[in-house]
């Protein structure tokens, strides 16, 4: 049986957006001699509310930071004047999954797509109308990507998934973890030395 990488992250966490690079070099090297699970972390759960001016501050800080870490990173701060932003996540999340469901290639896909919605398009991904043009941008079943979006039943996968990462002991986004011999490593991260953690994952 193949080890098996598993990658934990929330598509609206704007350090797994600059952990991308990295995550695809580890991703090509390891392809063909591991298995490989995606799986959501649900960064922040539903609200309405609007998010308050400190938190807008604190993130877009956040978003110069990883700028100035992780070369070649964007962002585009117009979403801040454009969009009404909320502090939630799982909407997003719930479309990685609700994309899955009609293929497991379709879960990089949305969640690239709604990166790039996200951090270079100013659009909002907390909300279930941006994320259903989003499935449609990237060939989804439209109907059915919006009908299980809404259902209780991709909620509960939300949660059931959610619980998975926190029995393994990953509380924080992006992470990577190995499956090896019936254990289970966390792997520690470096956005911009993808070598520093494929000897971590060989040494595990």
């Amino acid at each position: 049986m193949k080890d098996t990488l598993i990658y934990v992250h929330d598509p609206m966490c704007s350090w797994c957006w600059g952990f991308e690079p990295t995550r695809k070099i580890i991703f090509e090297t390891v392809a063909d001699r591991m298995q490989i699970r995606r799986l959501v972390g649900g960064l922040a759960s539903d609200s309405d509310q609007p998010m308050p001016e400190s938190m807008r501050l604190m993130l877009r800080q956040t978003w110069q930071r990883i700028e100035h870490t992780i070369p070649g990173t964007r962002f585009n701060y117009a979403f801040w004047d454009e969009c009404s932003p909320r502090r939630s996540t799982y909407p997003a999340n719930r479309a990685v999954i609700a994309a899955r469901e009609q293929g497991e290639s379709f879960d990089p896909i949305m969640t690239a797509r709604i990166q790039r919605a996200y951090y270079l398009e100013a659009k909002n991904p907390s909300d279930n109308s941006v994320l259903v043009d989003l499935a449609a941008d990237i060939g989804l079943d439209v109907e059915k990507f919006a009908e299980s979006l809404e259902s209780d039943s991709l909620q509960q996968k939300l949660l059931a998934e959610i619980e998975s990462t926190r029995a393994m002991g990953i509380n924080s986004f992006p992470s990577l973890a190995i499956h090896r011999d019936g254990i289970l490593r966390h792997i520690g991260l470096s956005y911009t030395d993808p070598d520093a953690m494929l000897s971590q994952i060989e040494a595990t």
